[in-house]
């Protein structure tokens, strides 16, 4: 940038009394010319792609009207191959993950969420041993007997 000066030493600003933008009007003149071509360019280009598919509709609609009794069911069918593959595939990617989880699990690695598993284990086995408890309370109350009393 050879119209700018650098005052001071490595990683200074640049002087701000310098004109960046250097806007000319000539200069705006050409930004001007430079935009409306490429605008005028690019809306002629949309226009030609939209006239092509509205005249690739008009030349296909008698041929998918014709075909329309074998095109519907087979493109019925191959939807519902494609969502089969793509759910068999899923399916196979989640047991792959469930099984890299559990190995981790099972080699002692932690991985994310075993804390909750372990916690949830934990309340699983607790409840466990106070319904194991009172189920021996009950028999016990029901066979006449007291808690602590042996036969």
């Amino acid at each position: 940038m050879p119209d700018q000066t650098r005052t001071g030493t490595y990683g200074s600003s640049y002087d701000t009394h310098v004109n960046v933008n250097n806007d000319t009007p000539s200069r705006q003149t050409i930004k001007f010319f430079t935009a409306a071509t490429i605008g005028v360019s690019l809306m002629l280009l949309s226009g030609l792609t939209l006239t092509g598919t509205a005249i690739g509709l008009i030349i296909a609609t008698p041929l998918l009207v014709l075909f329309s009794p074998i095109l519907v069911p087979a493109a019925f069918v191959l939807f519902l191959a494609a969502s089969g593959f793509l759910f068999s595939g899923g399916c196979g990617v989640a047991a792959v993950a469930a099984l890299s989880w559990i190995y981790n699990y099972v080699a002692g690695k932690h991985p994310v969420g075993a804390d909750k598993l372990d916690y949830a284990r934990g309340v699983i086995s607790d409840k466990a041993r106070d319904v194991k408890d009172r189920a021996k309370d009950y028999a016990s109350y029901a066979q006449g007997t007291t808690p602590g009393s042996t036969y």
